[in-house]
């Protein structure tokens, strides 16, 4: 599904209206009914539920008009307030009033708390009082009704987005309504979809007001949210009669003392993911434990540093893995030692085979981008923020408030796949199409699980997919893994090789089940 800038939507509707002759009133009429539905998805029965609804002055409290037009055309008992005076609406939001009004419905102006009858009595509340383009903190009467309606213990609607909530960035800078369903109209926005907003959201629904298609395949959308009906398609099938060199070679370089974890999972991971065989470049001293822990994986010692880490000498040894395999993966649990970070640069400059690099891969980057201008391959860059703020040198808080267009950015000026992770995680690719993933849950902060991620994605790119592809497959199954495990586990209770192990479950749900 794609995903919009407020400015896009604007963009869209006035297209829509202006150039396509559809009325801004049906626009409005289909949002209000858009409401309504998820309204009655939520209550079986909304005749005679006691309904209060808040209406801004702009077009959002025009929505909110033909929701309570249509709310007592279904029996419902609506109460109705106006933060404003009527004679301040005006264009289609001043006719929707009017229609409320010819149809016996008590529209009450309001500028105090003083007006509304206290504590709010009803089953459910809708917000329509803001809406989108808010910037910075809702201040004034406004912030006073929305932490009203945060005190209420029903159900609360809102329409388009909670009001308080920055639909571009994700941002709560201030008062937010905190919504047990969002009714977003034409698209989501960026930042229903982004934390913190995201929490203040609930249930999001998405209403067709009848846009046509020719106009949101012609607005220059480059953000889409990633769902289960989309990922089906990306999963690899095997032919029956596959062998196991078919399936795909994975190479993982991984490991060092006290970090065998690490190489361990991206190995699991992979395998799981399906690919027909993987190795393991491990530091020559562990190659004893790691022929005990990973029974399905091959390994091969290669040279190490006094520290037990991969020495410069491994080079040549990691060469014959690439000659071997279809994917490279480095970087889980390599270790910060400067001549096995030097290993890592020598060898992301030769690579020619497609290549994952995560962890202590990526912080050895950090500060030699020009490792990656020469390559020959597809890369695949998976940090956390922490990890991308060392590689581009920019603040944590920064990349975090701007996950999107910094991720867009670094894919772009970097000509990698960059898997951006976190809540939620985002996948941007040199084309600057950015992917925003819709599994996954708290229980994943947990070590570990990035370097099944590592594993997952390189064991898709060995069965024939893309960068891209195999980018925002690994995520969207990582996360339905991680969904999985916790439906188990309890969120608190999840670890890593528990998501390894769902992977198949994750990969089997997503092609033949709707729900988990």
């Amino acid at each position: 599904m794609k995903v919009v800038t407020t400015q896009q939507m604007r963009e869209i509707d006035r297209v829509t209206i202006e150039e396509f002759g559809i009325p801004g009133l049906d626009l409005m009429e289909a949002a209000g009914q858009g409401v309504v539905n998820a309204i009655e998805g939520t209550f079986i029965d909304i005749s005679h539920s006691r309904v209060i609804i808040f209406c801004g002055k702009g077009n959002n409290g025009g929505d909110g008009f033909v929701v309570s037009r249509l709310l007592t055309e279904k029996e419902a008992d609506v109460e109705t307030y106006l933060l404003g005076k009527k004679s301040e609406i005006s264009g289609d939001a001043k006719v929707n009033l009017d229609r409320a009004v010819n149809i016996g419905l008590n529209v009450k102006e309001i500028s105090s708390l003083d007006n509304i009858n206290k504590p709010l009595e009803a089953d459910i509340v809708v917000d329509a009082i803001l809406g989108t383009g808010i910037q910075g903190s809702v201040r004034g009467f406004p912030a006073e009704v929305i932490d009203l309606i945060n005190k209420f213990e029903g159900t609360v609607v809102a329409v388009d987005t909670p009001s308080g909530l920055n639909t571009d960035t994700g941002a709560v800078e201030g008062p937010c309504v905190r919504a047990d369903v969002t009714a977003t109209m034409g698209l989501p926005k960026v930042g229903l979809l982004l934390f913190p907003g995201k929490s203040y959201v609930g249930k999001l629904e998405v209403v067709d007001i009848g846009v046509p298609p020719e106009v949101i395949g012609g607005a220059g959308i480059t953000i889409e949210y990633v769902e289960r009906e989309g990922i089906a398609r990306l999963i690899p099938r095997r032919a029956p009669n596959a062998h196991k060199g078919d399936c795909g070679r994975v190479a993982v370089v991984a490991g060092s003392v006290g970090m065998t974890g690490a190489a361990a999972l991206s190995c699991q991971a992979a395998l799981r993911a399906g690919a027909g065989m993987t190795i393991l470049g491990i530091p020559r001293s562990l190659n004893d434990v790691m022929e005990i822990k990973l029974t399905e994986t091959m390994t091969k010692p290669l040279p190490e540093t006094k520290e037990r880490t991969l020495s410069l000498a491994a080079e040549s040894g990691i060469e014959e893995l690439m000659d071997w395999a279809d994917v490279l993966a480095i970087g889980p649990g390599l270790s910060l030692n400067k001549e096995t970070q030097e290993l890592v640069r020598n060898i992301t400059r030769k690579v020619r085979i497609p290549t994952v690099i995560d962890a202590d891969g990526l912080n050895a980057l950090a500060g030699h981008h020009d490792c990656l201008a020469d390559r020959k391959a597809e890369l695949i860059l998976t940090p956390h923020a922490g990890e991308l703020s060392r590689l581009i040198d920019r603040p944590i808080g920064e990349i975090e408030a701007h996950r999107i267009s910094l991720a867009q950015k670094v894919g772009e000026d970097l000509g990698v796949v960059l898997v951006l992770k976190g809540a939620p995680t985002v996948v941007a690719d040199p084309t600057g199409t950015v992917h925003i993933n819709s599994t996954g849950n708290a229980g994943m902060a947990t070590a570990g699980c990035g370097d099944v991620l590592t594993g997952l994605i390189a064991g898709l790119l060995a069965q024939g997919l893309k960068g891209p592809e195999a980018a925002v497959a690994g995520v969207f199954l990582h996360g339905a893994a991680g969904d999985l495990a916790a439906e188990k586990k309890g969120t608190l209770g999840v670890i890593a090789g528990d998501i390894a192990e769902k992977i198949p479950a994750a990969i089997r749900h997503s092609l033949k089940s709707k729900s988990f």
